[in-house]
């Protein structure tokens, strides 16, 4: 795809469908976690065994959020860690979003709000200090760009007008159609996320003066995933809630194998899995790269 707006890779580029799977969270008492992500989030329980579950949108079969209990792990501090900002679901329009806001209104949960021009977004933190967006995009129609760069920012949320949207119809959950829209990770470095996000797995850039961040994204998307400086640190470890894996799905087997290679070929180690292939940024967060099962 030529676009009118951000940076490609020198060398490797993901393809235009690339898009997210699932995210795999470590909790420390996945009750309490199940409670807030079905009764909250209105996410449904997909599969669950001992210490882990799958939760997912209502009539979707593929996982959104999985689920993994390890007792006693520390909350996320206010000043975050290394890793996961926030993990953000993208529901598939602004009546669903604007549902979304009267849901959380009627149960009192706080959340915070912020329209990104590109979207408008909802911010709301797990019992375990995880952080969450929920957003639906705007039409890329009305995306602006200059320079280059799309135009983000973070104005105010119009909340009445997203109520009014929303109509008389209830809220009963996370809709069809609802997918894993992007990630969001505190990292110790730009550049260092540049060269193993940008030029070694094929993300183009999309936006890159915004303080202390940068964006990037496939086939044109606002972002897929958001890196920023503005935890000072440590990297999430074994013993805290965090992040465990979050998911990339290629079109085809040939694409993963593309990604594995270029990985690879910047220095990265890059291990098989059932599905595909796990790589680690420079700050240990796990990534998946898959194709579509079936």
């Amino acid at each position: 795809m030529t676009l009118d707006y951000g940076i490609a890779p020198p060398g490797y580029r993901l393809p235009d469908r690339t898009r997210l799977g699932a995210v795999r969270l470590q909790v420390a008492d996945v009750g309490r976690s199940l409670d807030y992500y079905q009764h909250v989030l209105g996410l449904r329980v997909l599969d669950r065994e001992d210490g882990r579950a799958a939760l997912g949108a209502e009539g979707e079969d593929e996982p959104l959020v999985v689920l993994h209990e390890r007792q006693g792990v520390r909350p996320v501090p206010r000043s975050g860690l290394l890793g996961l900002y926030h993990f953000a679901i993208l529901v598939p329009d602004r009546a669903a979003l604007g549902r979304f806001v009267a849901h959380l209104g009627r149960l009192g949960e706080y959340a915070g709000s912020a329209d990104h021009a590109v979207s408008e977004a909802l911010y709301l933190t797990d019992p375990d200090g995880l952080g969450i967006e929920v957003y639906a995009d705007r039409p890329r129609s009305q995306w602006q760009h200059q320079n280059r760069q799309l135009h983000m920012t973070t104005d105010r949320l119009d909340i009445p007008s997203l109520l009014a949207a929303a109509g008389d119809q209830a809220w009963t959950g996370m809709p069809s159609g609802t997918a894993m829209g992007h990630v969001h990770l505190h990292v110790g470095d730009i550049e260092r996320a540049e060269g193993f996000y940008h030029r070694a797995l094929g993300f183009d850039k999309v936006v890159w003066s915004y303080p202390g961040a940068l964006f990037l994204s496939a086939g044109g998307y606002h972002h897929h995933l958001g890196n920023n400086t503005w935890s000072s640190g440590p990297p999430a470890s074994a013993a805290d809630a965090r992040l465990l894996q979050w998911t990339i799905v290629l079109p085809t087997a040939a694409d993963v194998a593309a990604a594995a290679h270029s990985l690879r070929a910047a220095g990265n180690e890059v291990q098989a899995s059932e599905d595909g292939v796990v790589a680690a940024d420079p700050w240990g967060t796990s990534v998946r790269l898959t194709q579509p099962s079936g």
